[in-house]
């Protein structure tokens, strides 16, 4: 596996295998590797020929310098791991290689990112996000790139952007990968104290709630939160948000007749957690699914 520090080089190694017609992939990330970025890794592994890994903790997208601060790094296990399932190129390039000086572009994104996360964390963590991911596609060109449904809303406004940009890469959102307790691999789960471990499970046991309520027939939006928060406060949790969306433009269902997304966002201790589900009123078990948010692809 090649580990790349500039543009220069990362276009200099894309050239042949561009040039002979194969496919590449990008899994973009911001390191600190866990089984969700592995998945990633491994479906675009089998899919395309070429395999890039971006390697960058964005600092565009975090509101509080703290927090960026904290952020889990650990290089030298990311690279092994990358190596092991069999990534062709690692790219890990400093700030200064993607923010030079004198950087003073931005791509936004409107609407689908001023609600929940852009609610709580202001719209501009969004067009931080939108902004790496746009020199990411133009520095690597991918075909493909993947992303993780845990991060739902992120993953929509690159979808987004991808469409109203005409941009040529097809957007793969594959499934959340979970603790054997439901609990979503995020590398901030590593700041959870044993306790709020042991709490933060009440979240993915709330978003089941939602669909255990659908399942028996229920249909009200507020009946569903309810049943969602109840599961939440007896953990001694307060979430920033519990709402059912549209799986397309987040926007709030008034009643759930089709397909919806249960997203929530709260914090354990002193870690902010994310998380969502897909609701489907014909389901009659709990079951991890993501083909709505996969398909259509945009190209």
């Amino acid at each position: 596996m090649n580990v790349i520090r500039t543009v220069a080089e990362l276009r200099a190694a894309l050239l042949g295998p561009r040039r002979a017609g194969r496919t590449i992939g990008l899994v973009p990330t911001m390191g600190a590797f866990h089984e969700g970025h592995l998945s990633l890794m491994r479906q675009a592994r089998r899919e395309c020929d070429v395999v890039v890994v971006s390697l960058f903790v964005n600092p565009a997208q975090f509101n509080d310098p703290a927090d960026l601060e904290r952020y889990p790094r650990d290089a030298a296990r990311d690279e092994a791991l990358a190596a092991e399932i069999g990534v062709d190129h690692l790219f890990a390039p400093g700030v200064d290689e993607v923010y030079p000086s004198g950087f003073t572009t931005a791509v936004s994104v409107a609407g689908i990112t001023e609600t929940l996360e852009g609610a709580h964390r202001g719209r501009a963590h969004f067009d931080g996000v939108t902004t790496v991911v746009s020199k990411l596609f133009n520095m690597v060109g991918p075909e493909v790139a993947y992303f993780g449904q845990k991060d739902v809303q992120q993953a929509l406004v690159i979808r987004r952007m991808v469409r109203d940009l005409d941009m040529p890469v097809r957007i793969e959102v594959c499934p959340t990968v979970r603790e054997a307790d439901g609990l979503a691999l995020s590398s901030r789960n590593a700041h959870l104290s044993p306790d709020d471990r042991a709490r933060a499970t009440a979240l993915h046991r709330a978003l089941n709630a939602v669909q255990e309520e659908v399942s028996a027939g229920e249909r009200d939006p507020a009946a569903l939160r309810a049943r969602a928060l109840a599961e939440l406060e007896a953990a001694a949790i307060e979430p920033d948000y519990v709402e059912l969306v549209s799986t397309d433009t987040l926007a709030p269902v008034s009643r759930l007749d089709g397909e919806a997304l249960a997203v929530l966002a709260a914090h354990v201790g002193a870690t902010r957690l994310i998380d969502n589900q897909l609701i489907q009123p014909s389901l009659n078990h709990n079951r991890e699914v993501a083909t709505p948010l996969r398909a259509p692809t945009i190209a």
